[in-house]
């Protein structure tokens, strides 16, 4: 972690002392929600390698893309 990286997540938690209880579970749950669906792009853009087939080779691709 660099030092940037940790004054962000302490500047974030002098925020979060200040929430009532109800809030901070909000927030647990939205972070929670962001990281399973980071997850899930994260997942869906390592798929897409490999989904393009082409008998060309990559210069004839590259021309027609310039056309």
């Amino acid at each position: 972690m660099t030092v940037t990286d940790k004054h962000i997540l302490e500047s974030y938690s002098n925020l979060f002392e200040g929430l009532s209880f109800s809030n901070k579970i909000e927030l647990i749950e939205r972070l929670t929600k962001s990281i399973k669906s980071n997850k899930a792009k994260e997942s869906n853009f390592y798929k897409s390698f490999g989904a393009f087939a082409s008998e060309k080779n990559a210069e004839d691709i590259v021309s027609e893309i310039k056309r």
